[in-house]
């Protein structure tokens, strides 16, 4: 693609092609926060991994989106993708049976009757620009090789000898049910920088809001498109532009240190690799450089377990915002109550509703309001709320529990409580 400061051989106004270009960058960057909100619209409690994979394809990372069946995995991969206008875009459900011609390119037969050995390439992950690979831990060892050296490299090796074939491939999204098992798979894991898990629905209103679309006919949606060619220049040009100061320089390391000290180990290539993520989020949200706040990606990076996640999180979020911090200890304090309410189930309607008057009702109305404060805090200084936001969401979805399961207010009524 061609850079547009480099576009006119007469010597005209360079600086007023820079201009252009950083116009062009805006508006790419708009566009993509655009998608974000519409396709966060369209998928409750899902606008982190929506913002996330985003910030993952602009730095030209390969994710995981890593959770049980009827999560929505698929579903945000290919609306996602699909808003790429003139990309070549390739999907694929792997099995253990899967072979590297179904994957890259079948035999042509036509070809094979002539004598010729040939591979059709066409629609397959040699020629695709963008990916979404379901089951990825379900590989075939046959096909086990190419698809680390398609993820790595971005090349393919042609069964017919030769030389490689180089992919256009900026960024694929793949999902799994579970973690890999075998150190063959464990491979591609470790290639997959962004790693996002997700859930079924928490909140009750979100899932009555759920249950009503699929009766009711929705509005067409708006729907944000972005170029090919754009979206290639904010990847190879754009986000790379993002200038990272050396206060984020010494953040990282800090982080490095704090997790060393958790016996939480990273590989230096994850490390390395991070820091492109880190110029995406700025370059998504319009910034020349690289903030505090954009260290928060980082809670998608560092772990390779899920258990492993809330400690990396806390660390990331305590070194960017100590308003985070608090906010995560009033999230622990939701999931005590939350298992309070797992643990009454079945008891009667009057033990129940005692046990809302005297503990649920004040702990859920103290996490609330402290949590407006801390949001109002945050705001007013200039720091991200995004770590306030998502537990102010956990404790809406935990009061929301509270008033359907043990006070039996109908779901569908909860949104207008809250």
């Amino acid at each position: 693609m061609q850079d547009v400061r480099g576009t006119d051989v007469r010597g005209a106004d360079v600086q007023g092609a820079d201009v252009q270009g950083a116009g062009d960058a805006q508006s790419t960057a708009a566009r993509l926060r655009a998608i974000c909100d519409e396709v966060s619209d369209r998928f409750y409690e899902r606008a982190d991994v929506v913002r996330t994979l985003v910030v993952a394809l602009l730095a030209g990372q390969h994710s995981l989106v890593l959770g049980p069946p009827g999560t929505a995995k698929s579903e945000i991969a290919r609306e996602l993708t699909g808003r790429v206008e003139g990309a070549a875009y390739w999907e694929i459900l792997l099995s253990k049976f899967t072979a590297p011609t179904r994957m890259f390119g079948p035999v042509d037969v036509a070809a094979l009757a002539r004598g010729e050995y040939r591979q059709v390439y066409e629609g397959r992950a040699t020629t695709a620009h963008v990916a979404f690979i379901d089951e990825i831990f379900k590989c075939s060892t046959a096909a086990l090789n190419e698809t680390l050296g398609y993820l790595n490299e971005r090349i393919y090796h042609p069964e017919s000898g030769g030389e490689p074939i180089r992919c256009p491939l900026i960024g694929a999204i793949t999902a799994s049910n579970e973690l890999p098992t075998g150190e063959a798979t464990s491979a591609i894991y470790d290639r997959l920088l962004v790693r996002i898990e997700v859930g079924y629905l928490a909140d009750p209103s979100n899932f009555a809001a759920l249950v009503r679309s699929a009766v009711n006919r929705p509005a067409a949606p708006v729907r944000t498109t972005v170029e090919l060619a754009a979206l290639q220049h904010a990847v190879t040009g754009s986000v790379p532009a993002v200038d990272v100061p050396d206060a984020i320089v010494d953040a990282v390391c800090a982080l490095r240190a704090a997790l060393r000290r958790k016996e939480l180990v990273a590989s230096d290539r994850r490390w390395r690799q991070a820091v492109r993520l880190l110029q995406a989020s700025a370059y998504l949200d319009g910034r020349p450089a690289v903030a505090e706040t954009d260290l928060t990606v980082l809670t998608h990076v560092l772990w390779d377990s899920p258990a492993q996640r809330p400690t990396v999180e806390r660390e990331v979020l305590h070194l960017v915002n100590p308003d985070a911090k608090e906010a995560l200890d009033l999230a622990d304090a939701l999931d005590e109550l939350e298992a309070q309410l797992d643990a009454m189930a079945g008891q009667s309607r009057e033990a129940l509703s005692d046990w809302v008057i005297k503990k649920a009702h004040n702990k859920l109305a103290t996490a609330g309001k402290r949590l407006e404060k801390l949001r109002a805090e945050a705001a007013g200084a200039g720091r991200s709320t995004a770590a306030i936001d998502r537990v102010t969401g956990r404790q809406r979805a935990v009061r929301a529990r509270v008033l359907t399961e043990a006070l039996g207010v109908d779901a569908s009524m909860v949104q207008d409580r809250l």
